[in-house]
């Protein structure tokens, strides 16, 4: 029996992320302009909050009359590679530590830089868990790919259907590896937590938090003997 999680909005708020790389953002700017940054980071969170994650740098880069295309490739760079401020959901902890004794995994798309430094800044490593940036692999193996499932499989030496995969994305999470025989587990959070879907790209078993998995309920769904 194995566990593999994605990342983020399953083990950790993707939203402290953007929090922290816009704090960043803001203090280089601050420094540079000498423009205080709690305005500047409140002109970005507002922006977030109107429009989304588009064009949020511009945003905030236009408002201070510092609009230029170096200034936003400046501003894209400090936030993908900041040090993240960014921790482990209090369930996800509770849930490593339930399942210390098989086998962890993490398999995150993005940026392999930017997931790394999530990565190393939640200290998963600590639990025992394998992080594996999908991107490491190249593009082509980000999800819905099921090519990084198949080496955990191999790697382990099981069959697919000993594989349990918790994601909260079912657009991708779900559909390349559930025809293969992979269990599947919808955990009800982030962006598309009251979103419908198909069956086709829905999970075997939807929770609302990583709290409702235990080890028999993982047993029966991969009909563990």
């Amino acid at each position: 029996m194995i566990l593999v999680f994605d990342l983020d909005d399953t083990v950790y708020d993707e939203m402290s992320f953007v929090r922290s790389g816009y704090l960043a953002v803001s203090a280089y700017l601050e420094n540079k302009y000498a423009i205080q940054r709690e305005f500047l980071f409140s002109l970005m969170m507002k922006r977030l909050s109107s429009k989304g994650r588009s064009n949020v740098f511009d945003h905030a880069l236009q408002h201070i009359n510092q609009l230029s295309k170096n200034n936003i490739r400046e501003c894209l760079s400090i936030y993908r590679l900041h040090k993240p401020d960014i921790h482990l959901n209090p369930e996800a902890v509770r849930c490593f530590k339930r399942f210390k004794d098989y086998p962890l995994y993490i398999v995150t798309d993005g940026n392999k830089i930017v997931q790394s430094n999530k990565i190393k800044a939640l200290g998963v490593e600590q639990y025992g868990i394998k992080a594996i940036p999908t991107h490491r692999y190249g593009l082509h193996s980000a999800k819905p790919s099921p090519s990084i499932f198949l080496k955990i499989s191999k790697w382990e030496n099981v069959s697919n259907d000993q594989i349990a995969y918790i994601g909260d994305n079912p657009n991708k999470d779900f559909v390349g590896i559930k025809p293969l025989g992979f269990k599947t587990i919808r955990i009800m959070k982030g962006a598309f937590k009251n979103i419908s879907f198909s069956m086709y790209h829905e999970a075997h078993l939807k929770i609302k938090s990583l709290d409702e998995l235990t080890v028999d309920l993982i047993k029966q769904l991969i009909n563990y003997n």
